[in-house]
């Protein structure tokens, strides 16, 4: 069997999302192609010729992003059954698109992933990806014809431990297309890893909850070191630990930065932590500093306690503060996400949200797309089961794959929309942190009149004070991050979509006009 694996984004990492499945379709005997819609085109010629497709969707970009991907494939012609796999899989298949797609896998996707693909094998049609059987109760999906219906197995959500197997990079673009590492006015290449996979906490927004329901699931600590050594090999000089909260087992975690830093003295690394482990586990930062690690990324989301209480972040304002103070105290930059615009978000939050970022001199450490992050409902959402969130939400918009809500305040919901619009505009124009915080701080500003402007009139003129000992030592240019500033929690940009553009006549299918996905599908 032909498989094409394709990746469209994984916030500008070469994509784990495919060198792990290859690993585990060649070494089942499978002849496997890999396509990174982020860096490479779509190629409708090998797609064309593959007996099974398999795309990766582990966040809401890539999955929004998959299934344009998706409707233009079958529009094209292209006939061969597509597998969805990763975090978001389960999500998709609530797309009017999903009637394109032959299987969704959650989870630990890769045993599911072989299986289905060898069930294709295994079928009695001479070419089995093209053939018009029914894959796992989707009849004519394997020809190109979207279908509405589906079988119970049609969706599986996988969390059993399976063997370790060493990813498989040699299929993937080099490092040296991906995010690098921006430190000191200096690039590096960098790789991507995960020392575990899951989340051991049910924040209300996240969807990692709604697949892993508080579990984790730990990587075998000698086939990452292996993998690292690959990534050096390929010149990675920096690591980033993409696991969703990298303390969800300290003693792991230390024990994995301890081995990859002994090994590889010269890494430096970057670590995802919530602002409640950064706190709890005060100690170990030290260690983590002196293990290679020079910033670390934490989901603040926002500066109300009330809003923070509403999603179960475990942290409030104050925590925020003391976690700022606990990473520069041992020498390591905070990167903040957020989530500004919630149903519950006030004008007054969002003055209290720019104060936070001067009073804790986060100006540059904030990538300007947070500013605009809208929460995401999808299916499943932990948010949709608690009584006190629940009644937020409207119907569900299957084409953003997340229950509709809006702002009490309809300037809100307007000052996101422009938001979105100015942080795409600062990512295209590549503007420097303080040149895009104006923008921003200035577009909040306008809908703020005299009478309520005393908290940003402040924070507007560029005289609020740092907060006694959060001060950064290090200048705004020269602090560490990665150079891909978009988000997993972020709608698509235009010229992400404009690159999935296929030509029909490249699959030379005669049945074109037989294979259309309708927009009813």
């Amino acid at each position: 069997m032909h498989v094409l694996l394709v990746s469209t984004y994984e916030l500008g990492h070469q994509p784990i999302g495919l060198a792990s499945p290859a690993a585990w379709l060649i070494r089942a005997g499978h002849d496997v192609t890999c396509i990174d819609t982020s860096v490479d085109s779509f190629d409708t010629y090998t797609a064309a010729l593959v007996d099974a497709i398999a795309i990766s969707v582990p966040m809401h970009t890539a999955a929004r992003i998959a299934l344009q991907l998706t409707d233009n494939i079958r529009k094209v012609g292209i006939t061969a059954p597509i597998c969805f796999y990763g975090l978001y899989a389960n999500v998709a298949s609530f797309s009017p698109v999903a009637g394109c797609i032959n299987k969704f896998i959650s989870g630990e996707y890769e045993p599911s992933l072989v299986k289905w693909v060898d069930e294709i094998a295994g079928s009695n049609s001479v070419v089995a990806g093209r053939s018009n059987i029914d894959i796992h109760g989707l009849d004519g999906a394997a020809s190109g014809v979207c279908s509405a219906g589906a079988s119970s197995n049609r969706n599986v959500v996988v969390l059993d431990r399976s063997m370790p197997v060493l990813p498989n990079r040699d299929l993937l673009p080099s490092l040296n297309r991906y995010a690098r590492l921006s430190y000191y006015r200096k690039e590096y290449l960098t790789g991507y890893v995960e020392a575990t996979r899951g989340c051991a906490h049910k924040c209300l927004h996240c969807p990692v909850p709604s697949v892993y329901n508080g579990r984790i699931r730990k990587n075998d600590l000698d086939i990452l070191l292996e993998d690292v050594d690959n990534l050096v090999s390929a010149g990675a000089q920096h690591i980033t630990f993409g696991d969703p909260d990298f303390l969800n087992s300290p003693s792991y975690a230390v024990r994995v930065l301890s081995a990859v830093h002994d090994s590889f003295p010269q890494l430096t690394c970057d670590l995802t932590i919530k602002v409640s482990h950064i706190v709890k586990y005060a100690d170990i930062f030290p260690e983590l500093a002196r293990k290679g690690c020079i910033f670390v990324v934490s989901a603040f989301e926002s500066a109300s306690d009330r809003i923070l209480e509403l999603l179960h972040k475990g942290h409030n304002l104050k925590d925020m503060e003391n976690a700022v103070r606990i990473l520069r105290t041992n020498g390591i930059e905070p990167r903040v996400s957020l989530m500004p615009f919630t149903p519950w978000t006030t004008r007054n939050d969002m003055i209290t949200l720019l104060d936070m970022a001067v009073a804790f001199d986060l100006i540059p450490n904030i990538d300007p797309v947070q500013w605009a992050i809208r929460l995401l409902v999808p299916p499943g959402s932990l948010l949709l089961q608690d009584q006190r969130t629940s009644g937020s939400f409207r119907q569900f918009d299957s084409g953003k794959l997340s229950y509709e809500w809006a702002s009490p305040d309809g300037e809100l919901d307007a000052l996101q929309d422009d938001l979105e619009s100015i942080a795409t505009f600062i990512s295209e124009e590549n503007l420097d942190c303080i040149e895009a915080f104006d923008l921003i701080r200035s577009r909040i500003g306008k809908i703020f009149d005299s009478s309520c402007s005393g908290s940003f009139e402040r924070v507007s003129m560029g005289t609020g004070e740092v907060i006694s000992g959060l001060q950064s030592s290090i200048a705004a240019a020269d602090r560490p991050r990665l150079t891909e500033s978009w988000f997993c929690c972020a709608e698509p940009m235009q010229n992400q979509l404009d690159t999935l553009h296929m030509d029909q006549a490249a699959t030379g299918n005669e049945l074109y006009s037989d294979s259309v996905c309708c927009d009813t599908c």
